[in-house]
């Protein structure tokens, strides 16, 4: 049994704090304290007010938070645990951020003698509830293998990549996918809704082929049924997209698609869809 502290019970922290709880001595902190007392009514743990408080006692420190800010918050000297965390211990970070600060919070850590993991994660809310998230890990191969096991608490598939950045480049890559698939699986929907075909038998026979994808099996029926509340929001997606377009600019990359559907998602935050999941890209075409 180890003990644990995670930062950051959204809708992908708190069911893979909660699968970590089964095991070991958990606790938890977020900055809106209402998320922690909620986890607490389904799992066991502990709740801490003060990122200080970690007080050198945790072996693992696993975080999953929005962005680039937040992870410098997390972990800086003043508001965060930079200070507080023993010797040896390993923290991991399932957030989408960008190559450069988690190369920069990296060697803060090391200079500690802490080991520090980007880690990304894929698979939406319902990968997280379900235990089943792809994970993408960058940084000491050492630390990655003594994670393993943590991770494999809610992961199904767990990949070192290299060094550290490597799992953000990773997750650059995945989130170029989704964008170009949502965009692809939006357009042969709008199509077909102007045919006489029935939605069920096209996904029953495209779905047995080439076209096959995590998108159209996941969400091919809910944009035909005009729902889009299955998590990964709007917003998040065109942070995402950010980050993968200066990553690419200090390559010299031009992601020509890639921007186009990031316009797109653009469209449907104009149109007040935000907190709507990626899939509703639809939305452009159909209403």
């Amino acid at each position: 049994m180890y003990n644990i502290l995670f930062i950051g019970i959204g809708k992908m922290g708190s069911p893979m704090a909660g699968y970590l709880s089964k095991k070991h001595d958990v606790s938890i902190y977020n900055r809106t304290k209402s998320k922690c007392d909620n986890w607490i009514k389904s799992y066991k743990g502990k709740v801490i007010d003060k990122l200080s408080e970690t007080n050198q006692k945790y072996d693992f420190i696993i975080s999953c938070v929005g962005n680039d800010e937040d992870l410098k918050e997390i972990t800086s000297i003043d508001k965060g645990c930079l200070n507080s965390l023993k010797e040896k211990s390993i923290f991991i970070d399932h957030s989408t951020v960008s190559p450069r600060i988690v190369r920069e919070v990296e060697k803060n850590f090391k200079n500690l003698g802490v080991s520090f993991l980007d880690a990304p994660i894929s698979g939406g809310q319902a990968g997280a509830e379900k235990g089943q998230l792809s994970i993408m890990i960058g940084g000491s191969e050492k630390a990655y293998e003594s994670s393993i096991e943590i991770l494999g608490s809610y992961g199904k598939k767990i990949k070192y990549m290299g060094t550290s950045g490597s799992g953000q480049l990773t997750k650059i890559i995945n989130q170029i996918c989704i964008a170009g698939l949502v965009q692809g699986l939006s357009e042969s929907i709008y199509f077909m809704k102007q045919t006489d075909l029935n939605p069920d038998d096209v996904l029953e026979v495209i779905s047995s082929g080439a076209a096959q994808s995590w998108q159209m099996d996941n969400r091919f029926k809910s944009m035909v049924a005009g729902k889009f509340d299955f998590g990964f929001a709007v917003d998040l997606m065109r942070k995402d997209l950010s980050i993968a377009f200066a990553e690419a600019d200090t390559h010299g990359i031009n992601l020509e698609v890639t921007k186009i559907v990031d316009k797109f998602y653009s469209d449907i935050q104009d149109l007040g869809g935000n907190k709507l999941d990626t899939s509703s890209l639809i939305k452009r075409l159909i209403n």
